[in-house]
């Protein structure tokens, strides 16, 4: 038994091994923190359910520094996007869209807003590299381990934890509580959290199966076949898929069905007639791996917390997998809750910073959460061009339709422009994905106050800006070395970064008065970091001699335009912002640890 009577004490508690929480781990463990991060399951998971990472979290993991590691598991970019909307593998095509920025007309987008590329990765892999990376810089893990439950009181948390090996229950004290466990979190639940909106509104069956298809799908290489037929037009969208797991050998096969009829038949000779109708051809041999049904979910939290206890990922937020949106959110999430945790554990901010997560992530949760759904209603178009808004039409008599050269096949032909244009919304909105922005106590708005102008659909495209509440931009400078690096590299690596330029002396002589361990300088011009491309001087929207503070996550979390020539009034403005910021109070630039 350890001193306040548990079995184990640490600082963190982490339930749930899936993206959320291996993220959270990992981050965790990277600044310091002793970490136990628990699962139910004997395992990690042996099925890939998410698998578009996109460029933010690609940002969030090479800030981690395990970007590379992850990128040798992925199907890179360019074989992501040639996205078909066909009548099978095999069959004719309806149309086809470039998706994740790999088109011509959105590449550029993607290539100007991050350092990072998109990438896809199946979830097994994606948990195995958190979790290996989070053991190895400290965290604990114990798999087969059930949360039972929790009670808090003002010096921290005591967890109930089972063994599901032996039977045992046991009790473990930390100072706060991570519950990263689900759609159907008991931690959440135990919490009261408010959970609103509509769980399993519509169903799907998905197949995982080993079928040679490269000779339909090299060509036109793609993480995603959307297949239009007779047998796959129930529900929203109303079409079959073929995810390409492992190119072009490692599927997944899925499609809807009617949750308020009796159970669907997921016997292997049922599955894999229907795979080889998605296919085509009945050639290919197929070997099914794993068969199962999940339910669409539209539901959000209006907050992620209580007192110690902090939830993220689907416990809090659910939702299809329409934008890829799940895993990266829920890892997002963790990034946000630990640097701040961390702060507070280190007594470089008081308790009061983390009232700044669900502040921060409710909003960005819900806004997830009606995206995805809302990109599966924008299949609507697709269906009323394809099979009409009465009796549906058979796929071949759409296909008949498509290649009249009459009247009736001009004005389909349009309309099927229009509703795969829409489509854009789902498979290239970058702007979803970057533009989100913060607003809580460790944001301090320009006080000029002018809003902020958003000139391009903002769900479409990116709008960088040093903004408070926004992501640092990317820019690329060039290092002592002579190395080409992004802005994200100079900033992050859990502290707080003060970035100014050349003319902004008085700024990096107010960092080193301060002398606070969680905060650090950039001068961009100088020796570190140059301004050889003037991508920072283009990025940077306020003069040289003025600062950005960035917190650890990347955001942008105080600015001044006004350029400071005295370092008392600096270390003054800066001194005031910090302590704001990380809810220190008075004069002083620490706090205490938590008991």
């Amino acid at each position: 038994m350890t001193s306040s009577g548990a079995d184990l004490d640490v600082d963190v508690v982490v339930v749930g091994t899936g993206p959320t929480g291996a993220a959270a781990a990992l981050a965790l463990s990277t600044y310091g923190i002793d970490v136990l991060l628990v699962t139910q399951h004997g395992r990690l998971s042996d099925t890939p359910r998410a698998h578009i990472t996109n460029q933010r979290t690609m940002e969030v993991l090479r800030d981690l520094g395990v970007a590379e590691d992850i990128g040798r598991y992925a199907t890179p970019w360019d074989s992501m996007g040639d996205t078909l909307f066909t009548t099978s593998l095999a069959g004719p095509e309806v149309a086809r869209i470039r998706a994740w920025g790999t088109g011509e007309e959105r590449i550029g987008d993607y290539l100007r807003t991050s350092p990072c590329t998109p990438l896809d990765v199946a979830q097994p892999d994606m948990e195995s590299v958190l979790v290996r990376h989070a053991t190895t810089r400290g965290a604990r893990l114990r798999f087969a381990t059930r949360y039972l439950s929790h009670q808090q009181d003002d010096a921290g948390v005591s967890v109930q934890l089972e063994d599901r090996l032996t039977g045992r229950a046991y009790t473990v004290r930390c100072q706060y509580l991570v519950g990263a466990d689900g759609a159907r979190s008991k931690i959440a639940d135990d919490l009261g959290l408010d959970v609103q909106g509509t769980m399993a509104r519509a169903a799907t069956i998905y197949v995982l199966f080993e079928a040679d298809l490269r000779r339909y799908a090299e060509h036109r290489r793609s993480v995603l076949y959307w297949i239009l037929s007779d047998t796959t037009s129930h529900g929203e969208i109303g079409m079959g898929l073929l995810r390409a797991i492992r190119p072009w050998t490692r599927w997944i096969a899925g499609w809807g069905y009617d949750m308020t009829a009796e159970e669907p038949d997921l016997s292997d000779e049922t599955v894999t007639e229907h795979i080889r109708s998605l296919i085509g051809d009945p050639g290919p041999e197929i070997r099914i791996e794993h068969k199962s049904t999940w339910f669409v979910n539209e539901a959000y939290a209006r907050t992620y917390s209580r007192g110690r206890v902090y939830c993220g990922g689907d416990a809090v937020h659910r939702h299809p997998p329409s934008n890829g949106l799940g895993s990266n959110t829920g890892i997002q999430d963790a990034y946000n809750l630990a640097w701040k945790l961390a702060f507070v554990l280190k007594g470089w901010a008081g308790a009061g910073l983390l009232e700044s997560y669900s502040h921060e992530r409710a909003p960005i949760g819900r806004q997830v959460v009606d995206r995805a759904n809302q990109s599966r209603l924008d299949f609507a178009p697709l269906h009323a061009c394809l099979r009409g808004t009465g009796r549906k039409s058979s796929v071949a008599d759409a296909v008949a339709r498509l290649r009249n050269p009459g009247p009736e096949g001009v004005a389909m032909r349009a309309d099927l422009e229009r509703a795969v244009e829409l489509k854009n919304y789902e498979f290239n909105a970058l702007g979803v994905e970057t533009n989100q922005r913060y607003e809580s106590s460790a944001v301090l708005a320009d006080t000029d106050g002018t809003k902020e102008a958003w000139p391009k659909d903002p769900q479409l495209h990116p709008q960088p800006t040093t903004r408070p509440g926004a992501k640092i931009p990317h820019a690329w400078v060039v290092d002592a070395r002579g190395k080409k690096v992004s802005t994200l590299d100079i900033t992050g690596r859990g502290k707080m970064t003060l970035v100014t330029g050349l003319s902004g002396s008085a700024w990096v002589d107010a960092v080193e008065k301060l002398a606070m361990p969680c905060l650090t300088a950039v001068v961009i011009g100088g020796s570190d970091a140059k301004d050889l491309y003037f991508s920072w001087h283009r990025a940077r929207e306020i003069g040289e001699s003025g600062a950005i503070l960035v917190r650890p996550d990347g955001y942008v979390a105080w600015r001044c335009a006004a350029s400071v020539d005295n370092v008392d009034d600096a270390r003054r403005l800066l001194g005031q912002a910090i302590r704001s910021l990380l809810d220190l109070g008075g004069p002083g630039t620490g706090a205490a640890r938590p008991s």
